[in-house]
């Protein structure tokens, strides 16, 4: 896996993940074959119209090092980009990566219907 770079702005730090030639369609697909999983990226995808959000912001009623744990999976799938600034964790979908090693994949996930047992009745502004 790659280093990871510094982002443009030279802000945050880019975490490492897979460029696209090493997005592997089993790995992807291990990382959505999890609920929560699925839930993390159809809220970065719908909720945060494919924007930057704090990890924090998903709203799913787990612990903290559990989400840990997801987030950390979507990212070396290639299905999530983050950046880590001090303390706080930032994430989006990497969508047009997806949409070219994968395409229509994403389309799936942003139909998929999020049950409602995994989310938290509000989600943090």
């Amino acid at each position: 896996m790659p280093t990871a770079p510094v982002d443009p702005l030279g802000t945050a730090e880019r975490l490492p993940q897979p460029t696209i030639a090493e997005m592997e369609l089993p790995v992807v697909l291990d990382a959505l074959s999890d609920p929560i999983r699925l839930a993390i990226l159809h809220r970065y995808l719908i909720d945060a119209a494919g924007g930057v959000r704090s990890c924090g912001w998903v709203g799913v009623d787990r612990p903290k090092s559990t989400l840990t744990h997801h987030f950390r999976v979507l990212r070396e799938a290639g299905l999530l980009e983050q950046h880590q600034e001090g303390l706080t964790r930032s994430s989006r979908v990497r969508v047009e990566d997806v949409q070219q090693r994968f395409p229509g994949l994403l389309d799936l996930v942003a139909t998929w219907q999020v049950p409602a047992a995994i989310m938290r009745q509000e989600v943090p502004a």
